[in-house]
């Protein structure tokens, strides 16, 4: 929950998407600090380097359905430090990882020592054939909150530097059409929403890159019908949750509506699904290899360690995966 320590004077105060977007990408921001994303909170990248090398064998998929092009795209949206791209390169077969072209989007600085095959972009490119990955980057996309008055009105909630908020003007235009599409809300006092229109058209943008391939976001995810009654924005510091404090000390973010994103020939699915369609299952080894090889027995068992934590029931198999092919069939079909 956020902080409401006083009403702050109008000269104070911002809507939540101004104030994140300065907090996360100004020039103080979080995602500008030297010790990155992976200092305050864990993505599925860092669970386990099967993660990479699922998206490796996804990509491979792409290729084949795109009929092997000579230059193949891989470009990694909210990079972070380039552990994705660097985890995919060194999994893909050396034929295609010869063909590949990588590309980390992000508004950091190129961390040192990153494999010069790598791209360091501010902006995704554009034209190109191969697969688009946005590993939880859709959820870092600033957002207004707004929350329903004691007459029944949706406002924007405005919000101070140290997370003090107060109630701002009506929502209206595009923003509350979505949400009448989207996140309806009923006239019970308090009750909340994030208005993801800026990370529809965000998405859309993304996926407008691609020429020929597929598209894919994976993050925390919400759909019609179930959408949390007072929304999901906050914040994560040093690998703890916590208020969501727009200062640039800790992360800002809130649940997405992957099906407001989702583009015509689309398909949503969970991360347990994807992954097991790519053969991360997280299934034990067989005990008789603990008495023929040990080593590769213990191996194997960290593996399907891992894979369990990737496709698990209540946390990171419950993230959504929105597939967008472009030009080529569903490569997970």
């Amino acid at each position: 929950m956020t902080n409401r320590l006083r009403t702050p004077a109008p000269d104070e105060a911002r809507p939540w998407r101004a104030a994140a977007e300065k907090a996360l990408y100004g020039p103080e921001g979080f995602y500008r600090r030297p010790e990155g994303p992976a200092g305050h909170f864990r993505t599925s990248v860092h669970a386990s380097p099967l993660f990479a090398a699922a998206v490796a064998r996804l990509l491979c998929r792409v290729d084949e359905g795109a009929g092997r092009p000579g230059e193949l795209a891989f470009v990694d949206m909210g990079a972070g430090r380039g552990e994705l791209v660097a985890g995919v390169l060194e999994a893909l077969p050396a034929d295609v990882a010869g063909r590949t072209r990588a590309y980390a989007v992000e508004v950091a600085d190129r961390p040192p020592g990153l494999d010069h095959r790598i791209e360091w972009v501010a902006e995704p490119p554009g034209g190109v054939t191969g697969l688009l990955f946005a590993n939880e980057w859709l959820d870092n996309v600033p957002v207004d909150v707004v929350e329903v008055d004691a007459a029944g009105v949706p406002r924007l909630v405005l919000v101070r530097e140290d997370g003090g908020e107060a109630l701002g003007e009506p929502v209206g235009g595009a923003e509350a059409e979505w949400l009448d599409r989207w996140w309806p809300l009923a006239p019970e006092q308090r009750l909340r929403a994030e208005v993801g229109l800026p990370r529809d058209r965000a998405w859309a943008a993304a996926v407008a890159g691609v020429e020929r391939g597929l598209a894919v976001a994976v993050d925390y995810a919400h759909l019609a019908g179930s959408r949390p009654p007072f929304g999901t924005l906050t914040g994560f510091r040093e690998g703890r949750e916590t208020a969501p404090v727009p200062d640039g000390s800790c992360d800002i973010t809130a649940h997405v509506a992957l099906d407001a994103c989702a583009l015509p020939g689309a398909r949503l699915l969970t991360q347990r699904e994807a992954l097991r369609a790519l053969g991360v299952t997280g299934g034990r080894p067989p005990l008789s290899l603990a008495t023929t090889d040990p080593a590769a027995y213990v191996r194997a068992l960290a593996g399907a360690g891992e894979a369990a934590e990737l496709t698990a029931p209540g946390g990171l198999g419950d993230f959504g995966w929105l597939l967008q092919p472009v030009g080529i069939p569903d490569p997970l079909a």
